[in-house]
């Protein structure tokens, strides 16, 4: 048996391919379905079966994809209620690979309807836990992404509750040498405190996994539901859009509009420039917002723009525009894409510089926005003034920024307050709005406040 791992850090998700005698079946795939078959071509093999162990929140899926292009055999468990064709696979059903056995354990906690795969060697030995978004290495994931989305809705505590009884009374009672190979690693919003290892064993995951000590229930469910990340906007889209199974992923990305770069654009339609910051600010189209392509900028994407929303998205080039919709793909948000082109010429809207010093004399002469996540805000502020609008909640809340003085926008690092500051700009025209971008962190040890 060979198991494989496929890792994209952008998304932090983890993918996998089990080998058997000419037989591959993939657990959580990628929209991009292209690596699978390459993987089973190089190994003069067959992709057979896929196996979703949850329908995911923070990226879509090619389980139908693969389905509709090889034939392979979608399980899921029933729960799921998935509108696709598909083979149920819950507690006491089991697939054969060759000579080994892939079993299903069902284990709700994440979400109602998640799974895990246990296998079976040739031998008859249990050597391999995948445990999804149930268990991953230093942590278990969070139980409050399906309040109102999926097949079956479940309040946060709830879950909590049942992760308590998965953990224990399945998880913990596999053999300690059981290899345990999650969906995510660390950077991830499935969860809060991963190990940047991306597999361990169970006997590891019970020495060193806050999750799995010995405590009670109340203690387990208040000690996962507190401090859990935000949440995207895309996320409930996306267990809808991976519980009746996306569009066929390259097909998908040629039906976006390839636009010259001389080509009028709808009024009133949201523009995304994915250029560097420094780029964007020389010039840009009018209400742009800058989202740049490095960093998480799929998580960024589906925070600030609504599903079903329709934009243009620009690059810098050919490739760097190839890559945005790729990227856009992985959360399913190619199909809002009116159209895509590289830098146009119209582009001529310019960001200013923020005089540093003046703003470090004189602090008070501005209004300071503070974009950071809340768990961010809540370990302490930079600015004792400081307006606090996280970036996921910016464009709902604009009407409380006051313009009676220049705004200065500011994040930990320089990529949200970016975008936060063309948001702010696009919307408030009457004063200059500034970025303090990376020299943010000069402010870290002079001024805090909790």
């Amino acid at each position: 048996m060979l198991i494989h791992q496929f890792y994209d850090t952008d998304l932090a998700h983890a993918s996998y391919a089990i080998l058997r005698a000419g037989q591959v079946i993939v657990i959580d795939p990628a929209r991009n379905p292209q690596p699978y078959y390459d993987f089973a071509e190089l190994h003069e093999a067959n992709v057979v079966g896929v196996i979703e162990t949850h329908p995911h929140a923070d990226f879509v899926s090619s389980h139908l994809e693969i389905h509709e292009t090889t034939g392979a055999t979608i399980y899921v468990s029933h729960l799921l209620g998935a509108t696709y064709p598909h083979q149920t696979f819950d507690e006491g059903d089991e697939i054969t690979l060759a000579d080994i056995k892939l079993r299903a354990l069902n284990t709700p906690g994440h979400s109602p309807d998640s799974i895990c795969v246990l296998v079976e060697d040739e031998n008859g030995q249990t050597t391999t836990l995948f445990s999804g978004d149930t268990l991953f290495v230093g942590d278990v994931g969070r139980p409050d992404l399906r309040e109102e989305a999926g097949n079956i809705t479940a309040k946060k505590d709830d879950l909590a509750r049942q992760m308590y009884r998965t953990t224990r009374q399945k998880l913990m009672k596999l053999p300690k040498q059981v290899v345990v190979y999650p969906a995510h690693g660390p950077g991830s919003l499935c969860g809060k405190s991963m190990s940047q290892d991306l597999q361990s064993t169970i006997g590891r995951e019970l020495r060193e996994n806050s999750a799995l000590q010995l405590m009670d229930e109340l203690k387990f469910v208040n000690d996962l539901i507190a401090d859990q990340p935000f949440m995207p906007l895309y996320f409930g889209y996306d267990v809808e859009l991976n519980k009746t199974g996306a569009p066929a992923y390259a097909q998908s990305l040629a039906n976006v509009p390839k636009l010259l770069p001389d080509t009028n654009l709808d009024a009133g339609v949201l523009v995304v420039d994915t250029r560097n910051k420094a780029d964007f600010n020389k010039g840009h189209i009018k209400n742009a917002i800058n989202l740049q392509l490095q960093g998480k900028f799929e998580t960024w994407l589906g925070a600030v723009i609504e599903p079903g929303e329709p934009f243009y998205l620009i690059a810098a080039d050919e490739a760097k525009l190839d890559a945005a919709l790729s990227r856009a793909a992985k959360i399913g948000y190619e199909q809002q894409i009116k159209g895509a082109l590289i830098t146009p010429a119209a582009a001529v809207e310019t960001s200013p510089e923020l005089d540093l010093d003046d703003f470090k004399a004189n602090p008070n002469n501005y209004t300071i926005i503070d974009t950071r996540n809340w768990n961010e805000i809540d370990a302490g502020l930079l600015f004792k003034n400081g307006l606090t609008i996280p970036l996921p909640e910016l464009r709902k809340r604009l009407n409380e920024i006051p313009a009676d003085k220049p705004i200065v926008v500011h994040c930990a690092a320089g990529y949200r307050s970016a975008a936060a500051q063309s948001i702010i700009a696009a919307k408030i025209t009457t004063v200059v709005v500034y970025d303090l971008g990376e020299a943010v962190t000069a402010f870290r040890s002079v001024t805090s406040n909790t």
